[in-house]
């Protein structure tokens, strides 16, 4: 009988491992008298992560129960103290780093002309309790924190990702963010400054967003659109000249206005730099936005970022970095088999037998051959 590696270990192939070893030397990671190597901690977690498992505790019982298949991956079981003291300490960048990384080998199969690469920009918030008030104070009676996420939805990856306070704005997390030249970024009202936009614009990229319902267009053409659809009017302009405060807007760029009513009877004004698209392609970009509301709703869903298992900053940085790991783990993971095809399925099929030696593509069982049936005596005589 041929030998098979666990699940996990099949899951694991995917991580960089020469260049997480590089990290590890580049940040001193396993420098000190930490007991608990930076490796062991990734496994561990990865496997919370992956099982589900709901606490630090039940992590490492798990894994002392699992102890051989551990030892095969080079690591020793853990305990509670040492993953917890590690969490706290351990810079998250590490992981932040490796998360990097994953996504950039990803993406190395998948790389597109820059000017067709799509991408939406948005954050999510998770709560946090009140042992993190220190740190995550967003409010008297709330603590929480925020994953700020660019997204690729034709790779159904992200490309980019940063933790913060919650209470640390959308616009200002955008702005730490790396501009691909020619790329096209979808994002809604939280994003709105022209000079972020004026940068976007001058690097070549294509913008879609909303307008706010105060903001005039200074109006230059307008062009037809086919009655009696969704689609009221798509017209070109300017943004006003002046901001707040008498300030002189530094997007002093032609923008598009495309007004679109949705199926709840919403009229929204959507702004794109792209003024040769047709009208419908601009709403369809803006329509996108959706998918990265459905990739946050998969990894809470499906990964442990609901609940975490350290109070302080640092170990919520690094469990929502290896929460996105697991993510893009997944998604390679997949990718090497063609028999499942929805990534929930994939996931709890891994859940289920991450520790069972099992090829990935052996997830389900093959079909069974239809049994075909004797002949009967009487057939038999017959015959």
């Amino acid at each position: 009988m041929p030998h098979h590696h666990t699940v996990l270990s099949e899951i694991l192939k995917h991580v960089p491992h020469a260049r997480f070893e590089e990290l590890i030397q580049t940040y001193e990671a396993d420098g000190g008298s930490r007991r608990l190597d930076s490796k062991t901690q990734l496994v561990a977690l990865l496997y919370g992560q992956l099982s589900g498992a709901p606490s630090l505790r039940a992590i490492v019982e798990e894994l002392e129960s699992h102890a051989a298949a551990l030892a095969e991956l080079g690591c020793d079981p853990v305990k509670r103290s040492t993953l917890a003291e590690a969490n706290r300490h351990r810079p998250a960048a590490l992981f932040g780093t490796l998360l990097e990384a994953v996504m950039a080998q990803a993406h190395r199969g998948l790389r597109r002309h820059m000017d067709g690469a799509t991408y939406l920009i948005d954050s999510t918030s998770v709560r946090l309790s009140a042992l993190s008030g220190r740190w995550a104070r967003f409010s008297a009676t709330a603590c929480g924190a925020k994953a700020h996420v660019v997204y690729d939805p034709d790779a159904d990856r992200p490309v980019y990702a940063a933790v913060t306070p919650a209470r640390v704005t959308d616009l200002t997390a955008a702005k730490a963010m790396p501009i691909e030249a020619g790329a096209t970024y979808v994002f809604d009202l939280g994003y709105y400054d022209y000079g972020w936009w004026a940068e976007l614009h001058e690097a070549g990229c294509r913008i879609v967003t909303r307008f706010k319902t105060n903001t005039p267009l200074r109006l230059e053409s307008e062009r037809p659109v086919p009655p009696g659809g969704a689609l009221l009017s798509d017209r070109t302009g300017f943004l006003p000249e002046r901001q707040a405060s008498n300030r002189r807007n530094p997007f002093q760029a032609r923008v598009r206005e495309v007004r679109v009513r949705i199926e709840t009877g919403t009229v929204l004004r959507i702004l794109s730099t792209d003024l040769d698209a047709p009208a419908q392609d601009i709403a369809d970009l803006y329509k996108r936005r959706w998918a990265i509301e459905l990739f946050f709703r998969w990894v809470k869903q499906t990964l442990k970022i609901r609940h975490f298992v350290g109070t302080s900053e640092n170990a919520v940085r690094l469990q929502i970095a290896v929460a996105l790991i697991a993510f893009v783990l997944l998604r390679l993971a997949q990718a090497t088999q063609d028999t499942i095809k929805s990534p929930l399925t994939f996931a709890r099929l891994v859940r289920t037998n991450l520790m069972l030696r099992r090829r990935i593509d052996q997830l389900l069982p093959a079909p069974a051959r239809p049994k075909q049936r004797q002949p009967t005596r009487l057939q038999e005589v017959t015959a």
